[in-house]
């Protein structure tokens, strides 16, 4: 059965645009066929523990020969990366955080990316290669080309390494910016332009939801 795996990082459990977007697209994958499934992992409302031993950034093989990561963790860990593994499409929620990923999203990542398990390092290994992965982030002010923030953001480039370049996923990536335009005043002078954005987003992610939910 194709297998949506659906991520979610924003703390605001209430008005969060990544929350919102990414709801919208498991719904219009849901529409794609009464087989197409959905697996949810919320990880603020149920946050990973950080990594508690750096054996756990490598696969047993790997690791110095006095290692002992707590057993705990390595089963925490063998479950993630099957539930990824077992995901035909991976959606990720990501709004910028103090111009990176959450750190919930963050402790995710570092339970996944392991050299020789999920990306290549001793061998070939990459079990997620060509699979493809959406990634719909909200940015709260402006980081266009010539802005003063104008290359600010560094949760996409985080994600295009960790997910395209060493996990070898397709990516897709849907930003929404001005995310604070009705808290924050010096942006209200683009409020037409978040609502057009955040609008067209919508549309965009239902498009391909049903593309790839068509596959």
């Amino acid at each position: 059965m194709p297998t949506l795996l659906h991520l979610d990082s924003s703390a605001d459990l209430v008005h969060s645009r990544t929350r919102a977007l990414t709801a919208h697209f498991a719904e219009a994958w849901r529409a794609a066929g009464p087989n197409h499934l959905v697996t949810r992992r919320d990880l603020h409302r149920d946050a990973l523990p950080h990594l508690p031993d750096a054996a756990l950034h490598w696969p047993p093989r790997l690791r110095p020969a006095d290692a002992h990561p707590p057993a705990a963790a390595e089963t925490l860990q063998r479950e993630l990366i099957e539930e990824l593994v077992d995901a035909d499409v991976l959606l990720v929620g990501a709004p910028l955080y103090n111009y990176s990923v959450p750190s919930t999203l963050k402790a995710w990542l570092d339970y996944i990316h392991v050299p020789g398990v999920t990306t290549p390092f001793d061998d070939t290994t990459q079990p997620m290669a060509g699979r493809q992965a959406v990634i719909v982030t909200s940015q709260g002010a402006l980081y266009d080309p010539g802005t003063p923030r104008e290359g600010w953001d560094h949760a996409v480039p985080l994600l295009e390494i960790l997910l395209g370049e060493a996990l070898g996923m397709a990516l897709t990536v849907v930003t929404v910016p001005l995310a604070l335009v009705d808290v924050a005043p010096p942006l209200a002078q683009f409020r037409e332009r978040a609502e057009a954005e955040y609008a067209a987003a919508f549309d965009t992610l239902a498009a391909v939801a049903a593309e790839l939910g068509a596959r």
